[in-house]
């Protein structure tokens, strides 16, 4: 089994899990708490389904990947309220702490493991957080395996700041997904 590892210094590259695909339906008990009027920007945006699962929600998305070019941590859209994004789960923590340093109401789907974490904790502590659990895993698209077989082997949550859904816990339930 390899070390867990967060890169925060140097250039960040994506591989191996960073590049796992997030299908639109994880984002179902995310939207109630969004404002319609919003920008979104998704950072992380991969292939472009959590994108496009907010643009057929009816949300104006700003959509950018650092394998496009765009860099989380020296660029930002003009125009943005809220970040919506499936971070590099190498880099969770640096993407935690810089979403909390842009001061704008976010949701990032990290592993359920982040809220133990010390780290995070005094992220949590100094800025609020709320989560949203689901109740089964999200299937992602894994890097070689595609959707076949793509079960997570972990389960995932919204940490979010900023969007005042009123509890610190919200216990959700994901519908079968159908599409992706």
């Amino acid at each position: 089994m390899k070390p867990k590892i967060n890169r925060t210094a140097g250039v960040y590259t994506p591989q191996g899990f960073d590049c796992c695909q997030t299908p639109g339906y994880a984002l179902d008990p995310l939207l109630p708490c969004l404002d319609r009027k919003w920008v979104v920007w998704e950072p992380a945006c991969g292939e472009g389904y959590l994108s496009a699962a907010l643009r057929t929600a009816g949300f104006t998305v700003m959509a950018s990947d650092i394998l496009a070019g765009q860099n989380f941590w020296s660029e930002q859209p003009i125009l943005w309220d809220c970040i919506v994004t499936n971070p590099p789960y190498s880099i969770k923590y640096a993407w935690l702490n810089r979403c909390y340093d842009l001061a704008r109401p976010f949701a990032l789907l990290l592993p359920v493991e982040v809220i133990g974490a010390k780290r995070a904790q005094t992220l949590f502590r100094e800025h609020g957080v709320e989560v949203v659990f689901m109740d089964r895993r999200i299937n992602f698209k894994m890097p070689l395996k595609g959707w076949a077989g793509s079960a997570a082997q972990f389960p995932v949550c919204w940490v979010t700041f900023g969007l005042n859904i009123g509890r610190q816990m919200t216990f959700a339930e994901l519908a079968k997904p159908g599409a992706i």
